[in-house]
């Protein structure tokens, strides 16, 4: 079993495999918090599987080098944007756990579509939101109330407000695997 984490690389450990889906490897101020991420999973020996440890940056040149924007934008979608989605599917189906990285203002577009396609695979899902700002349909919600209830639904945790709380949870599970053993 696997860990997919979007975000990064994939690391080889021994246990399950976690995907993480955040918009984290996007700018370099949050870098440092999706590895501490990876320390948490890999802590608990975790496969960690993340798409940001991918390397398109071939397909990107290749994309450059086309001077009409016609061609680049066709290139761009026929070809980088549907291998990279492919790859992060694939990841996410290699999985058996979803860390989903709710923070911002609006959970990411990406990370909820991810969670949605975790979901109907079956896979669980654990949330991560340490951003104190309100984000919810409601008050009776932490995050959109469809993504919170994937969440829920595929785990029966609320979702985590803190790395320390993301550790115990991955406690849990990791204790829950070995007993299925």
């Amino acid at each position: 079993k696997t860990l997919l984490l979007q975000g990064g690389s994939v690391t080889w450990c021994i246990g399950p495999a976690h995907y993480i889906a955040a918009p984290l490897g996007f700018a370099d101020s949050t870098r440092e918090f999706l590895k501490r991420i990876h320390e948490v999973l890999e802590k608990h020996r975790f496969e960690v599987l993340d798409p940001w440890d991918q390397d398109y940056s071939q397909l990107f040149a290749e994309a450059e080098k086309l001077e009409k924007m016609e061609e680049r934008r066709i290139y761009l979608h026929e070809q980088v944007n549907q291998v990279i989605g492919r790859k992060n599917a694939d990841l996410i189906r290699e999985s058996d756990v979803l860390v989903a990285v709710l923070d911002g203002p609006d959970v990411d577009s990406g990370t909820a579509s991810e969670i949605g396609f975790a979901f109907g695979l079956g896979k669980t899902i654990i949330g991560l939101r340490t951003d104190f700002r309100l984000a919810a349909d409601n008050l009776g919600s932490t995050v959109n109330l469809q993504v919170e209830y994937f969440i829920e639904e595929s785990s029966g945790e609320r979702i985590c407000r803190s790395l320390e709380e993301l550790n115990e949870s991955l406690r849990v599970l990791a204790a829950v695997i070995k007993i299925e053993r």
